[in-house]
């Protein structure tokens, strides 16, 4: 696309301001932002000025507002000055520097395991909030009552969607919309709103997202719950032994390993691979922290 062409329309508009933000390698939750905040001001600028057709109120606005590609610089520069939930660093992802034992260090690590042991329950609220208003909405819908309670559902789901998006952004440190996504316009009558709200993808993959967070939610929380728990108390028991001299390690089916257990060299070899284990749990944590990140990415956010 030419974005140096005048845009015409509000929708060329933001296809120029699309094209330029991913030029400038934005991330997708900061695009969503952006193009909200544009076509609000767009709508805005159109309905204020109702004797000018919308060509000329766009000419009127790229030279007060500014054309798509200075928005994109601007948006991009803003997000620089603005501190996240996770220290900025000035070096590619590539070239950061990444050691075993550097994942203590990182503050990813941690919101990743705050999440994990989160999700179980916000995936089994998500899950049956999900349900149910499905359920709901379905059997209501020959009833005069089912549209609106059904519009509702859409409307709460897209509000949970949101919620799960600050949490994620928060904890991991995915950039996701900080704003709830805009709504249908005024002048649109009551079929056209269902239309738009069924063929929007982002309603049933937010849906889709909901659903999955409860088998997410419990491997997250087994797996943050488990590591953690054997990791510490092999650690701890190994400790524990070598300072008290008092040992419970029963492995009746191999005495050897049973006795050199329980001497000072087997539970100091014990407290290193607790140790050593404790830190590939938070490997895991922070590889979890990730992929979950870019899960929610790919179904939250809608370009």
């Amino acid at each position: 696309m030419n974005t140096s062409r005048q845009p015409e329309t509000v929708r060329d508009y933001l296809n120029a301001l699309t094209a330029a933000l991913r030029a400038e390698k934005c991330p997708p939750g900061l695009i969503v932002d952006a193009l909200n905040d544009c076509e609000e001001h767009l709508r805005n600028e159109i309905a204020q000025n109702p004797e000018l057709s919308e060509a000329e109120v766009l000419a009127s606005v790229v030279e007060t507002y500014g054309t798509p590609a200075e928005i994109a610089e601007e948006y991009k520069s803003m997000e620089a000055t603005l501190s996240g939930p996770f220290p900025k660093s000035d070096l590619p992802q590539d070239e950061r520097p990444y050691g075993f034992f550097n994942v203590l260090s990182d503050p990813r690590t941690y919101g990743a395991l705050v999440y994990m042991l989160l999700s179980l329950a916000t995936g089994i609220f998500y899950f049956t909030w999900t349900v149910v208003g499905l359920s709901l909405s379905i059997g209501l819908f020959i009833l005069i009552i089912g549209i609106p309670f059904a519009l509702l559902f859409v409307g709460s789901v897209r509000v949970l969607a949101h919620v799960e998006g600050r949490i994620v952004e928060a904890l991991l440190g995915v950039r996701m919309p900080r704003r709830l996504p805009a709504t249908t316009q005024a002048e649109e009558t009551l079929w056209a709103r269902i239309k738009d709200t069924l063929s929007d993808v982002r309603t049933w993959s937010s849906m889709l997202y909901l659903l999955l967070m409860l088998p997410l939610g419990v491997a997250y929380f087994v797996i943050a719950v488990v590591g953690l728990a054997c990791s510490i108390g092999v650690t701890g028991g190994a400790l524990a032994g070598l300072i008290t001299g008092h040992v419970n390690i029963q492995l009746e089916e191999n005495p050897f390993l049973q006795h050199f257990l329980q001497t000072a060299p087997g539970l100091v070899v014990l407290a290193v691979l607790g140790l050593l284990l404790f830190f590939v749990v938070l490997h895991i944590a922070r590889g979890v922290g990730a992929l979950h990140a870019r899960i929610a990415e790919l179904l939250l956010v809608r370009l």
